[in-house]
């Protein structure tokens, strides 16, 4: 089981700049390079200074040009914001100055806030998502394609350049049946059990793995990758604090993803929340480090090929870079058998 490092932006402090926010992410992902991490990821936002990541496959250009190996997947982009007979170019031109590391992770968008507010009402974004992955998909497979859809219509077009190589897609989805249907398709899947829901997990792996099994040699290549919040924590007195961090955090993260959308000047307002502390602390990751070897235990024996770990989440940037060495060394040699430094192949 490989992991990898979600380079998520957290903005609480507008005087904290976004040009340091995003050195510590990459900071992060040059850390992860060094230490054998498969990849890092990095998702979209806009408007809101939670997952602030407006531009990913810029970001995701910047991070190739300083790393060595390490896979760069966006998880990810909404599509449902992008005309895609300008984003298919966008993302050929990122793949070649990614060299091949780009895996391109696609979802239809989560926050009603930002989607709205971009023109997208968040009642068609599976209608504007089904057909924009249609259409992106045809573009960079086929030449002179044309459209006449519910929301694309044009005469036949070619992007320019042509894909050097075939593009990776990742499908973000929860639904159990919808993971299968998806993987039947041929891409990646990444999903996550929500609070730590055992039984979901077990049903969205079930769906993975009844697709592949299907598709024989066609599905060997494919994956799965799990999205966990997660820290180490040596004392329980650090694993409250980082606790309270994150319950702050998840105060406006749920503002903006199932509550009413308050935003100040792109401020996400802290809301109440009706999950406590601790029922909080039983859904997250944070932990020391052998505690955080037997909880991943289970997703290596289910067959999980890649785990997601989100430290951002409003702890100090040096915090953050201390749990990617301390997981590398301490936890991560469990499931790669090798040690902290050693490059996936």
């Amino acid at each position: 089981m490989e992991f990898s490092i979600q380079l998520s932006a957290d903005y609480p402090d507008k005087a904290y700049g976004g040009d340091r926010v995003y050195q510590d992410m990459l900071d992060q992902a040059v850390l992860a390079d060094k230490l054998g991490f498969d990849a890092v990821s990095v998702t979209e936002h806009h408007l809101i200074n939670c997952l602030m990541m407006p531009a990913p496959l810029t970001f995701a250009t910047k991070i190739a040009a300083m790393t060595k190996r390490i896979k760069i997947m966006t998880s990810v982009v909404v599509l449902p914001l992008h005309d895609m007979r300008v984003y298919a170019g966008e993302v050929v031109v990122a793949d070649i100055f990614c060299e091949g590391r780009l895996m391109l992770g696609v979802g239809r968008g989560a926050f009603a806030y930002e989607m709205e507010r971009l023109g997208v009402p968040m009642e068609e974004t599976r209608e504007r998502f089904d057909e924009s992955l249609n259409v992106l998909q045809a573009l960079l497979t086929q030449e002179e394609v044309g459209w006449d859809g519910a929301y694309y219509q044009f005469e036949p077009i070619t992007i320019m350049p042509r894909p050097v190589r075939d593009i990776q897609m990742m499908m973000a989805v929860m639904n159990p049946e919808g993971i299968y249907a998806c993987t039947k398709r041929g891409f990646h899947i990444q999903t996550t059990p929500l609070s730590g829901n055992h039984q979901l997990l077990m049903d969205q792996v079930g769906g993975f793995t009844r697709a592949k099994e299907e598709m024989g040699e066609e599905g060997a290549h494919l994956t799965l990758t799990l999205s966990r919040v997660a820290h180490l924590a040596r004392t329980p007195a650090e694993r409250q604090r980082k606790l309270e961090v994150a319950h702050r955090y998840y105060s406006r993260f749920d503002n903006v993803y199932t509550g009413p959308g308050i935003v100040d000047h792109g401020m996400i307002r802290e809301l109440p929340r009706a999950q406590s502390m601790e029922e909080l602390g039983t859904s997250l990751l944070i932990s020391t480090p052998q505690e955080m070897i037997d909880k991943l235990a289970p997703y290596a024996e289910l067959g999980i090929d890649r785990v997601i770990l989100s430290p951002n989440f409003g702890l100090e940037a040096e915090e953050t870079l201390d749990m990617i060495q301390a997981f590398a060394e301490e936890v991560m040699p469990h499931f790669t058998n090798r040690a902290a430094g050693v490059a996936a192949q």
